[in-house]
């Protein structure tokens, strides 16, 4: 097998770690925005007190107590590990039947009206039927999450499919690629446009309907946490779990899917300057 040469080497180096700083950058603007949404909230602070609505700093506070106490530790690692195994389930199977059914037209016209029948029914009665079925227990969160979020991910990868450019397909197979290297290299790679951002409305799908599903189904996690906070009438508390849920879903969001999204689209890249795109 042929060793990469030095210069290989060296370019292959120098276009990961411009991949890696363009992404660090890239996280300026999410700042600006969460400071921005700070700045909000200290403002409806002031305008209405303690009592309706913490300061951002008190709520900090209360993060930094909670991030002491082993037992919120528990509390916050149950519902990341169902929200995370709920989307995983989400990508998965909402992937496969996305492109299958965007290959098959005929399997995308029988399943567009399921599709909208899940739809127009409310999460919230999804979680009433699943407590039904499973009790307090971790396949009602994980039930919720798949029937919630799945319907983004089939739409996603359905549409990117559908859409893909045909004369690309057939280019390859004039050079000779067979039918699941064609779909590797060029059908699948065209639909990250519209799969990746279902990815990232799923997950955060998952996370609220994790959460959602732990308070009404007394299941624990940060759900069981809001209700006590509730109970309590402890707003500071209640906005402390809220971010916590928020900070989780941003952590697993630019931790996994954001990641892998540039090493996929790295040909959409390849003619384009470093720094901020349009």
């Amino acid at each position: 097998m042929p060793q990469p040469s030095p210069d290989g080497i060296k370019d292959h180096v120098f276009s990961r770690t411009g991949r890696v700083l363009e992404f660090v950058w890239s996280g300026w603007a999410g700042l600006a925005g969460l400071c921005l949404l700070a700045a909000v909230w200290q403002a409806g602070h002031e305008a209405y007190g303690q009592f309706i609505l913490s300061s951002p700093l008190q709520t900090l506070q209360e993060i930094g107590s909670l991030a002491q106490d082993p037992e919120a530790w528990k509390i916050t690692l149950l519902t990341l590990q169902r929200a995370v195994t709920g989307f995983a389930l989400v990508a998965i199977s909402g992937a496969a039947l996305g492109l299958l059914a965007g290959y098959s037209p005929a399997v995308m016209r029988l399943a567009s009206p399921l599709i909208t029948v899940i739809l127009g029914v409310p999460p919230i009665a999804w979680i009433v039927l699943a407590m039904i079925w499973f009790g307090g227990t971790d396949a009602t969160v994980r039930t919720v999450i798949v029937i919630a979020a799945l319907p983004v991910v089939f739409l996603g990868a359905a549409r990117g499919i559908s859409t893909r450019d045909r004369g690309l397909d057939k280019m390859a197979q004039a050079f000779g690629a067979g039918p699941v290297r064609r779909f590797l290299t060029v059908g699948l790679r065209q639909t990250t446009t519209t799969l990746f951002p279902a990815f990232a409305l799923a997950l955060g799908t998952s996370f609220k309907v994790a959460v959602m599903a732990e308070l009404l189904a007394s299941a624990g996690g940060i759900g069981g946490a809001l209700a006590d906070a509730r109970t309590n009438l402890d707003i500071t508390k209640a906005l402390a779990w809220v971010v916590v849920s928020v900070g989780l879903l941003i952590v697993v969001e630019y931790a996994l899917i954001h990641p892998v999204k540039g090493e996929v689209d790295r040909w959409r890249r390849a003619a384009q300057p470093w720094g901020v795109k349009r």
